[in-house]
């Protein structure tokens, strides 16, 4: 055999190692500092977690753990889960999506309970309170995640979720207030998300300009613009131009489902926008992996020379399922302002754009999946708030990098080797 096939095959298993031996450092980094932190900083204080609200239907007790043996139960734990990924990479073999699940769920629950157990106000946790909170945060990562996933299927890079979450939140506000109905602002928030999309798709697919550039440049336009308008518009009249509260869409349980304890509050007692966004993740499931324009997406995001071939127009395609995401990423904009009766406000979306990216990523541009990593950075968000009012022995200003510190390890190093589609990115130019 040749040295030139040999080197090629000997750097593909080096590829192969270096990824392999990924996850299991991963876990070892969080083992360790479950160690540090469950075990040799952990307090004798006792942890009280609260799992229903005071008016549930069903209640259920609240719960006391001990922080430093439970946390030092957790942490063992976890350090055999750690020594089992190593075997698993040992034997070249992927470590299991549920075994990332628990180790995940492990580590949760035992920070939880060290900063309950260490907090200097009240060591009571409200876990409803918490989980309820998570969803609604989650809300717009879970829209621009999907407007991502549809686009990068599509072949193009959507950087701009950030610019297209911003203008529909500045358009569902200002259309809502004008008009005095919900409905207005949510249909002004997805023609916001679809102007943003057209400008990246007519520069991107029909003159072929960076798309990662594009998106940049989009995200900082919007910002000015709504800066601008802001300033100039609603500042001085925000009855008139910014007064959400006059057309929000309110939240109403759903009789049964709501009752369920934990799930309920978190799933079940939404407004129109927080349900919406369950049944887009469904749909788009459905659509992308069961339907001929799931098919048709899907080729001209893997090979669209060969879909062009059979008589798919792929500039078309990209260019209007691009704009199909920006409706819906605009429509994630709205939960900021009419799905919450609060008031627009400059930059208001804090870079939510980038992290619902960073969940496309995470969940290998599924649809499922991708909603999923919303959940979790949609946690972590609002974990940091529940345990600064706790008085958390974690400094606040770690708190507020804490959603965008586990975004980035969750692309860098828990996520994997994760492969995006094959025309990701790159424009198609018809010979």
């Amino acid at each position: 055999m040749s040295t030139d096939l040999v080197n090629p095959m000997t750097t593909s298993i080096q590829r192969v190692r270096l990824v392999s031996w990924k996850a299991p450092i991963g876990y070892a980094v969080i083992a360790a500092l479950s160690l540090l932190l469950f075990v040799g900083l952990a307090s004798d204080g006792v942890a009280t977690f609260v799992l229903t609200e005071a008016d549930a239907a069903i209640q259920l007790a609240p719960v006391d753990v001990g922080a430093r043996a439970f946390g030092t139960i957790v942490a063992v734990l976890l350090v055999l889960l750690t020594g089992v990924a190593f075997v698993l990479a040992a034997r070249r073999r992927p470590v299991p999506v549920w075994l990332t699940l628990v180790f995940g769920l492990l580590f949760v629950v035992g920070f939880l309970t060290w900063a309950a157990g260490a907090a200097t106000q009240t060591n009571t946790l409200q876990v409803a309170g918490l989980l309820a909170g998570t969803f609604g945060v989650a809300v717009p990562l879970i829209y621009g995640s999907l407007a991502g996933v549809i686009g990068e299927r599509a072949g193009v890079v959507n950087i701009a979720i950030e610019g297209q979450l911003l203008f529909g939140a500045f358009g569902a506000a200002l259309v809502a207030t004008m008009t005095g109905s919900p409905w207005a602002g949510l249909f002004a928030a997805a023609v916001a998300g679809v102007l943003v999309a057209f400008v990246l798709a007519a520069f991107s697919i029909r003159y072929f300009v960076d798309q990662i550039i594009t998106g940049v440049v989009l995200n900082l336009l919007v910002a000015g613009l709504t800066s601008f308008f802001y300033s100039a518009l609603m500042t001085g009249n925000p009855d008139q131009f910014n007064d959400p509260r006059l057309a929000q869409f309110s939240r109403f349980p759903i009789p049964g489902l709501s009752e369920i304890p934990l799930l309920g509050p978190m799933f079940f007692e939404q407004t129109l926008i927080g349900y919406l966004a369950i049944v887009a993740v469904l749909v788009t499931w459905f659509a992308l992996y069961r339907t001929k324009w799931g098919l048709r997406l899907r080729s001209v995001g893997e090979h669209p020379t060969a879909a062009d071939t059979v008589g798919i127009n792929v500039n078309r395609t990209r260019f209007w399922n691009v704009a199909l995401g920006g409706a819906i990423a605009g429509i994630g904009g709205a939960s900021y302002t009419i799905g919450t009766g609060v008031a627009f406000g400059e930059n208001m979306t804090g870079g939510a754009g980038y992290i619902a990216l960073a969940a496309v990523i995470f969940g290998q541009w599924d649809p499922l999946k991708a909603a999923l990593a919303a959940l979790l950075f949609g946690f972590t968000s609002n974990l940091g708030s529940q345990l600064s009012l706790i008085g958390s022995p974690v400094p606040s200003v770690f708190m507020l990098m804490l959603p965008y510190v586990v975004t980035v390890l969750a692309v860098a190093g828990l996520v994997g080797r994760s492969r995006p589609p094959a025309a990701d990115g790159q424009p198609y130019i018809k010979s």
